[in-house]
Parts: structure tokens; sequence; C-alpha cells
């Protein structure tokens, strides 16, 4: 399975990937926690996920050939 990785703002700072191939089923929780381990300056900041063009407020499975977007906080107005 790969899940392409999109990232923003500070987030595409620290972050050098920009897919994530895996053999395991993943969801959005997991993916955050390995994310997390493999670049912990991101346990330091806010950030938001977007699957598919929709902001997770959940727990999501994931499926081969998703985008996931890693968002830094923002405001709008």
């Amino acid at each position: 399975m790969e899940i392409n990785i999109l990232s923003f703002g500070k987030i595409a700072e620290i972050m050098t990937i920009t897919s994530l191939k895996t053999d395991e089923p993943m969801d959005t929780d997991g993916l955050k926690l390995q994310l997390e381990e493999s670049y912990p300056a991101l346990k330091t900041i806010k950030y938001k996920l977007a699957l598919n063009k929709q902001i997770v407020q959940q727990n999501r499975k994931l499926l081969s050939g998703d985008v996931v977007a890693i968002m830094p906080p923002f405001s709008g107005g």
C-alpha cells in the first residue's frame, strides 16, 4: 500500500518524505504515530490531517493511493 503525503509550512521543513509505503493496513491515528516517531519535532507542534481533501476529525482507514495532507494551524476570515 502506498500513501501520498503532502506537507505545508513549517511541517514541510521538518518532513522529508512525499509518500509512505507499508505492507500493513493503516489508519490516520497509526499514520500520526508513525510520523511522530520518525519526525519527533512533529510532537511539539499542532497540526491537522486531511484525507483526500477532507479534514479528518476522527480516525479513518487509509487505502492505497490516498492523499494525506499534513497542515499547520491556520485561520481564515
